[in-house]
């Protein structure tokens, strides 16, 4: 409020004249034509509100009525006019808006917010709830919202929009592509508006994201004794499905760019660089001469209406589960990735010769997005997902779902003759949604959450009969604390390397997962991608806590190179920057037992790691919710603590409940027939495993979890207890 007072200060003389002008006139005719004026009412104490804004040369009134500040029209006009004159006009692109696009919007948008804030001098909770209720759809900036974000009439379809629009007939944007990730608590930006958190202790900063990370998250390398690989292949295959924060990338190779921590003498740093510092007495970099790791900000998006308020990162991505892995976010990309024949995928079909299954088309158009190449004849894999060929447990997923669409659209071709291309895609497209929903449900949250907290969440999946489940009023999108904390548990679980595994069940050979990470050229070797998918069979996870393997000291490591970047830094700091409050106030939004000391964490994690705690920070409220999320010790029957089960299942639930498309629901243009849906229901990850290799014959019925002679054993593929997608009840008879 000093820097309030202070331009009040600097205008007095004009302003007590404009206050002389209108105590003079009648109050209560002044209240009334100001009412119909005012768009938003700030309660105040006082008169009125001053200021004197230089740029635009321009006094600044905000009358008092009753106990409130009025703020008009005119009022949001010349803020956004400020921010026009600050940050420059925008133009609009010609095809699909990219990140790149949405990007200075965002920040027109953020500037504006921050010159309202100034002007009104709003504090942080006045940022987060006031500025959004402001309808500034008559103001200048509803000529300049993007079409994706205003009013669009929505008419009720059998298929999705890849881009998920439209799913909510009332709120069209909600969990569409570009949309703003929602909150569970209001944001912890330390100036209220963008500025990444700081410590609770006043004047105290944060430590170091990699002091954090040397400190609590050294690799011990103790092993998870049940779960296997299939389990983070599926978390990150699902992660890949419905979250991607937009942030800045390298224009050539569109990869995360490297102009922070190395810039030119004189140089102006970008305004997105939050380059994390490396202490010089680090043990690992420390060798290397590291003292920086480059790191930049989200871009700031648009919310729904371009409503003003602090920073809000946004989704590339859909926030609920439609396979846009497999067949893309945008009608450009999916048109990309067809063979427009027979409803197919395109596929590379390199060992035909062989009598082997197809692989993933290639990466042609900018074949070193995502992937680290040696040799210019080396090519990546396409998919639907930018990420696909992040590491290589990931692209097996991808090429064993391209290949499940291409077998159900066969088949339901052969049904069908009489249906064309676009009909047997979209059909085979909205099953592979429904059996992708219903593994997610069945098979992964079970094994990660347990059935306890499923049915507190109400994410149990019915056996028979529609659930008429769904609701207009939930929004489905992907919340901040899920995508920036709370669905990056799966880095606990990520092994050192990669095992193959022969058909018969023996092991064959590892890699190095660092080997693996942007560098899938195992997958162009014959019989190596069925060795792959057996090891996964076979292989357990590390065990779910606080210790993290080699991801810490070599992810997206370069070859030649014997250093790379540090994920848990990297979670850290997007987590600070997203404005994610701490673990404490996660657990009181949960409801769980609040944390008030560091002494109180030895309640829910190892006494040691408590201490260590302790000794990294002022405050209990400074600890990052992730990396105390994976510290807590798992509930029963949950791979995770009480923490981040809380959060992923109350995503969970949002995504069910909030899908005007998800598969058990009645009465929607989109819903299958009883029999249909019955059908979807025999679905399990071994059936499209078997379904889907060259040489696989025994598989365990859960393949999530390591084989148990007595509760999951493994039967051969033939077997009854694996039930097959019975495609019948999609048979159409044609009219005459």
């Amino acid at each position: 409020m000093g820097a309030c007072n202070l331009n009040r200060l600097k205008i007095c003389l004009l302003a007590t004249l404009t206050m002389h002008w209108l105590c003079s006139t009648n109050a209560e005719a002044v209240d009334d034509g100001l009412r119909r004026e005012c768009k938003l009412l700030l309660p105040r104490n006082g008169h009125f509100s001053f200021y004197f804004d230089y740029l635009l040369n321009t006094l600044l009134v905000t009358p008092y009525i009753k106990g409130h500040s009025c703020i008009t029209h005119n009022v949001v006009n010349m803020a956004f006019s400020a921010a026009l004159l600050k940050r420059g006009a925008v133009v609009k692109p010609d095809g699909d808006w990219t990140p790149e696009d949405i990007a200075p919007r965002g920040e027109l948008l953020l500037e504006t917010s921050r010159i309202l804030a100034h002007w009104l001098c709003l504090n942080p909770e006045e940022i987060w709830s006031v500025l959004p209720s402001l309808d500034v759809g008559k103001t200048d900036i509803a000529q300049f919202c993007p079409d994706f974000a205003s009013p669009m009439d929505c008419i009720a379809g059998k298929y999705r929009r890849y881009d998920g629009l439209c799913n909510n007939l009332h709120v069209p944007t909600l969990a569409a592509t570009n949309s703003v990730f929602a909150r569970m608590v209001p944001p912890a930006y330390s100036d209220g508006l963008q500025a990444p958190r700081e410590s609770v202790v006043k004047g105290a900063a944060l430590p170091s994201p990699r002091i954090v990370s040397s400190t609590m998250h050294r690799d011990e390398g103790y092993h998870d004794h049940a779960v296997t690989l299939y389990l983070i292949a599926w978390g990150q295959f699902m992660d890949h499905d419905f979250t991607l924060t937009a942030t800045p990338l390298d224009p050539i190779d569109r990869n995360e760019p490297e102009f922070c921590c190395h810039q030119p003498p004189g140089a102006r740093k970008h305004e997105l660089c939050l380059e994390i510092a490396i202490p010089p007495e680090d043990e690992f970099y420390g060798c290397f001469g590291q003292r920086c790791m480059d790191f930049v900000r989200a871009f700031s998006g648009v919310r729904q209406d371009c409503r003003l308020g602090p920073r809000a990162p946004f989704n590339i991505l859909t926030g609920v589960i439609d396979a846009n892995t497999v067949y893309g976010g945008t009608e450009t990309h999916a048109r990309s990735l067809r063979a427009f024949q027979g409803g197919l995928m395109r596929m590379n079909d390199a060992f035909a010769h062989l009598g082997l299954r197809e692989l993933l088309p290639p990466k042609i158009d900018l074949p070193d997005e995502g992937c680290i190449r040696t040799l210019p004849d080396q090519l990546c894999f396409d998919a639907g997902e930018i990420r696909v060929n992040e590491q290589l447990i990931l692209t097996a997923m991808h090429t064993l779902w391209f290949r499940e669409h291409n077998r159900i659209a066969r088949i339901l071709g052969q049904l069908n003759s009489h249906w064309d291309d676009e009909r047997i895609y979209q059909e085979s497209r909205r099953i592979v949604i429904a059996q992708i929903q219903h593994i997610t449900f069945s098979e992964f949250l079970p094994q990660l959450l347990g059935k306890e907290v499923m049915a507190k969440f109400d994410i149990i999946l019915q056996n028979q009969g529609y659930w008429d489940g769904y609701d207009p009023d939930t929004d489905p999108s992907m919340t901040a604390a899920f995508v920036a904390a709370a669905y990056r548990f799966g880095h606990s679980l990520l092994p050192s390397s990669v095992e193959r595994w022969s058909s018969d069940h023996k092991f064959v050979g590892s890699s190095r997962l660092s080997k693996l990470i942007r560098q899938p050229w195992d997958l162009y070797r014959p019989g190596f991608l069925d060795q792959y998918f057996t090891g996964f069979l076979n292989q357990p996870a590390q065990a779910m806590d606080d210790s993290i393997t080699h991801v810490t000291n070599h992810l997206f490591e370069e070859p030649g190179k014997h250093f790379g970047l540090d994920l848990v830094s990297f979670n850290l700091q997007r987590g600070r920057e997203f404005g994610i409050p701490g673990y404490t106030a996660y657990r009181k939004w949960c409801g769980l037992p609040q944390v008030n000391g560091f002494e109180d964490l030895a309640n829910y994690m190892t006494n040691k790691t408590a201490y260590k705690y302790s000794t990294l920070f002022r405050h209990v409220d400074d600890i990052d919710l992730w990396s105390a999320g994976v510290s807590e010790r798992p509930l029963r029957g949950s791979l995770l603590g009480a923490t981040f089960s809380c959060i992923v299942a109350h995503q969970m639930a949002r995504i069910r409940r909030g899908d005007r498309y998800w598969y058990e629901l009645p009465g929607q243009p989109s819903s299958f027939t009883i029999d249909q849906l019955q059908s979807i229901r025999k679905t399990s990850l071994a059936r499209v495993l078997c379904d889907n290799t060259d040489n696989i014959k025994t598989v365990q019925i859960y393949p999530m979890v390591l084989t148990d002679h007595e509760i999951n054993p493994r039967v051969p593929c033939r077997s009854a207890l694996l039930p097959s997608l019975n495609l019948l009840p999609w048979l159409e008879i044609p009219e005459n």
